[in-house]
Formats: C-alpha cells, sequence, structure tokens
C-alpha cells in the first residue's frame, strides 16, 4: 500500500460510535482503521473479571434498550457474528418503602394494568411512541433538521421537552410517579430541567417495543459482534495506540474522533481554527457516576419477588425523593440515599458467574469529578429494599468519577453521557451547527456521544457523523431514511 493516503479513513476510539463510524464508511468499499487507544475494542462495551476469577463483570454499559432501537444497528447482521440477547420478564422494577413495585414489562396492557388510575394516562403518553417508534427513530435519533414525519414529531416534542417534574403531574398515584422519576433520571440532570423528560419517555417506549435485554456474556459481545462485522467487510483495527497527535497517524482523506470536545482539543487543536477551538472550550459536562460491582453468594434477596425478575432495579424510593437528590447531586452535594441504578444480569444470564454465585451492577450519580468514596451509600440503598443483600456480598469492585475517566478517557470527570444532555445541548452538541459533526477541518470530523443524539449504545452519532464524510470528502449520498435488513439482529 503507498504512504499516500494509505486510508481512506481512520476512525479514532472504538466505543459503540467509533465502530458504527468504521462499520458505515467501510460499507463503501473504503479502506478503514480503526485505532483503539486500550489493548480491547469496545469503549463503554467491556467485560472484565472485576471482583473474582470467573466473574464477569460489565466495566461500563450494562443494560442496552438502545440496541435494539436503534435504526443503524437494526440493519447489520450481528447475530451471525455471535451476539445474542436475553429478555428478562422484566425490563425495569422500582420498588418502594412499603415493599410496593412498579414495573415496565415488555408487555404494555401489563403495565397499564399494574399502574391503576394512571394506567389510561400512561397509555395516552407512551402508546403513540410505542406504535411509531421506527419513524420517530429516524428523527429523533440524529442531527436537528427538517423531519420526515413532522406531525409524529411535534406530538412527542411537546411531551420530551417538558421537565419531568413537569410531566409528571399527570400522574396521581406513587407508583406511576416512582416509575416516570427512575426513567428520567437515566438523563443524569436535574427532573426540573427542561427535556429531562425525552429520555424517560423514549425508555419506557422501547422497553415495550423491543425490551431492555442483556446481551449474553457480557456487553462485550456487541463490541466483539461489531467488529468482527467490520473486519469482514475488509476493516482493519489497531489496539494499544493512544493518539497523542494527529501527525502521527498514517495518511488519510477523512478522520473521524469518537472523542469528546476536551480530548480533541488536546490533540488536534493545531489543525482547528481559533474560533471553533472557542466553542468547544464552552462545552458542559453533566454529573458523574460512581460504580460498584460485586460478587454475591446467592442473587439480591429483594423484599419482594417481582424485582428479582427484572434485568434493571431503579432503587430511589418516591418521585420527591429522586428528585430532590437529584438536584442536590447537580448542585456539588453527595446525598444520603442515592438513585441507585442495579442490574442483575447473572439472574439470566448464567455464563456470568459460577453455579449458585452471582454478579451485580449498580452506580449512582455524583458531582463532576468527585472523589468521594460511595459505595456505603449504595449498599444502604440496596440493604433498604432487599434486606440481607450486605451478608451475600463476597468481593466488590469500585470506579470513582476519576478512575472512571482513567478507565475510559471519553468519561470526563465521571460523566458517562459525553457532555450534559439537557435543552441547550441536546441537540448543539458540541456546536451550535445545522452539521455538528464536522469541525473546523474540512477532514476531521467528530463522531462521540458529544454529538446528536447523544449518549447510549446505538451507534447513530458514528452513523451520522460517517455519513457526512462520505457525502462531503468521498461524494457518496447514503439514503434519508435507514432501513433494516431483513437477516438484521
Amino acid at each position: 500500500m503507498s504512504s499516500k493516503n494509505q486510508y481512506d479513513a481512520i476512525v479514532v476510539g472504538s466505543g459503540p460510535n467509533g465502530l458504527a463510524a468504521a462499520i458505515t464508511m467501510q460499507q463503501q468499499g473504503l479502506s478503514v482503521l480503526l485505532i483503539e487507544g486500550k489493548d480491547t475494542i469496545g469503549g463503554g462495551m467491556r467485560t472484565q473479571e472485576l471482583t473474582l476469577p470467573n466473574y464477569l463483570h460489565d466495566v461500563c454499559s450494562a443494560i442496552h434498550p438502545m440496541a435494539l432501537g436503534s435504526p443503524f444497528f437494526s440493519t447489520l447482521p450481528l447475530a451471525q457474528y455471535g451476539l445474542e440477547f436475553i429478555d428478562a420478564p422484566i425490563q425495569a422494577a422500582h420498588p418502594f418503602d412499603d415493599g410496593s413495585v412498579a414495573f415496565l414489562s415488555r408487555s404494555i396492557d401489563e403495565t397499564v394494568n399494574s399502574l391503576g388510575l394512571d394506567g389510561k394516562r400512561y397509555r395516552k403518553l407512551i402508546s403513540p411512541i410505542v406504535e411509531n417508534w421506527e419513524e420517530l427513530a429516524q428523527d429523533t435519533m440524529g442531527p436537528l433538521r427538517f423531519p420526515q414525519h413532522p406531525f409524529l414529531l411535534a406530538k412527542f416534542g411537546l411531551n420530551a421537552i417538558q421537565p419531568a417534574s413537569l410531566l409528571v403531574k399527570g400522574f396521581k398515584t406513587k407508583a406511576a410517579r416512582g416509575l416516570w422519576a427512575g426513567m428520567s433520571a437515566h438523563a443524569i440532570q436535574p427532573l426540573s430541567n427542561w427535556a429531562s423528560s425525552a429520555i424517560g419517555l423514549i425508555l419506557s417506549a422501547v422497553g415495550h417495543k423491543h425490551g431492555w435485554p442483556i446481551p449474553k456474556g457480557g456487553s462485550q459481545a456487541i463490541a466483539n459482534a461489531l467488529a468482527a462485522y467490520f473486519v469482514a467487510l475488509g476493516g482493519e483495527i489497531q489496539t494499544g495506540n493512544f493518539v497523542k497527535k494527529l501527525d502521527d497517524l498514517p495518511s488519510h482523506k477523512a478522520l473521524l474522533l469518537d472523542l469528546t470536545p476536551k480530548q480533541i482539543l488536546k490533540i488536534a487543536s493545531e489543525k482547528l481554527t481559533s474560533s471553533y477551538q472557542k466553542q468547544l472550550e464552552k462545552y458542559r459536562h453533566g454529573m458523574g457516576v460512581f460504580k460498584v460491582d460485586w460478587a454475591l453468594d446467592g442473587s439480591v434477596p429483594f423484599t419482594n419477588e417481582l424485582c428479582g425478575k427484572a434485568a434493571t432495579v431503579h432503587l430511589g424510593n418516591t418521585f420527591e425523593e429522586i428528585a430532590q437528590n437529584e438536584k442536590i447531586t447537580s448542585k456539588g452535594q453527595h446525598p444520603e440515599k442515592p438513585f441507585v441504578l442495579l442490574s442483575q444480569q447473572s439472574v439470566f444470564d448464567q455464563t456470568r458467574a459460577p453455579e449458585g454465585k452471582h454478579t451485580v451492577w449498580a452506580y449512582c450519580h455524583v458531582p463532576n469529578g468527585s472523589n468521594k468514596d460511595m459505595t456505603t451509600a449504595i449498599e444502604n440503598q440496596v440493604e433498604r429494599f432487599a434486606p440481607g443483600f450486605k451478608d451475600r456480598i463476597i468481593a466488590k469492585s469500585t470506579l470513582n468519577t476519576q478512575q472512571l475517566a482513567a478507565y475510559n478517557p471519553n468519561y470526563i470527570g465521571g460523566d458517562i453521557n459525553g457532555g450534559i444532555i439537557d435543552l441547550q445541548q441536546l441537540y448543539t452538541r458540541p456546536t451550535l451547527s445545522i452539521t455538528p459533526y464536522r469541525t473546523s477541518h474540512p477532514s476531521i470530523y467528530i463522531c462521540s456521544s458529544s454529538t446528536p443524539p447523544g449518549g447510549g449504545v446505538h451507534g447513530m452519532c458514528g452513523y451520522h457523523a460517517a455519513k457526512t464524510a462520505l457525502k462531503d470528502i468521498f461524494k457518496i449520498k447514503l439514503p434519508h431514511t435507514i432501513t433494516p435488513h431483513n437477516d438484521s439482529n
């Protein structure tokens, strides 16, 4: 291969978006190199023995509602490359202090019936999104543009733009209000923020449409399947190479960076205009997370057995309690009873732990950059709804925000969303632009979760960045609508 334009495209970073960008470019017959700083690919999709041998823990992402809800991933034959998803009987459970539980199941009828007086309101809110998800996904999971389905998007947008604390006023029961708090708190911002309802609505609807599935063997299985497909197309992967300056890269026509603005400023500032650099410097990050993984001698002994049937359990009690704790966390404080997101993959995936033993994954939100150890606070929250939990712990592993950022440099201050996804940065991320994937340099693009539609394992940021680069540099125009393949996963 000649030294001139050794590759058509280079992608730096092998998270879901880097892999999606690399695949999209390679599908067009280009020569693509994917570079990863770590020794293994995956970004936030890695699985390791964090506590004891033969106990497999997801280091970052664990449950993947958007993996099946992603328009791009739905086009890929990932099942042919070893990816298998497991669906728990209940997608998400939300216990209360009185022993009752609200839950999200695949069946919207079952969820509606469980919510009593609020069932009708829940159906009215969520059913239109479930029924029109394919159309809405095309318009919401990408850059700001004229929608293909303007009336559907407008109806969705009227609710999505509201603060979760305003939309909750339509619910009267503790169950519906608490369930809504747990869903909305995935936005990692105060529930009083405008547009904090968007993620809650989408996660609820996708739960009914596709479930909140568990990748068999761990989140690494998603990364491995994407990488295997990329290589089968002719792509090349290089691991163990942290890019410190762009001049060290092989020659190329297009460069796509699965990196946050802060990282891009560090390695590419000499290539960017001063005005663009100033825009990137203004980019804001949200709350961080503190994470705990446990090896258990038995499953989590929840008071209510419904929690044991759920892949994900939201621990925070009432809407009011969760909203208050998210608010004070955003202001730099550490609540005594934080909202905890817990996943118990080994209950449904026996490959994760030795027979009779279990792995459990959990995190809470903390101020960005916090180094406070939240292990006790998180364990107390689990014990609150599962008395006897602490007695079953045989080993544990923790990660504070700084350790998370050291593990994955995209997690600035422990921010796993690549930047706060509030109203100001919902679509104008990382800059105010019709094509936010472009930088001020004509051959450099951003394909990370710091671009629309933001965080999550869906690959849509990478797909849209690659689509833009293909049009700009290679004069290849992809269809406006993503069409799933019959052999897709």
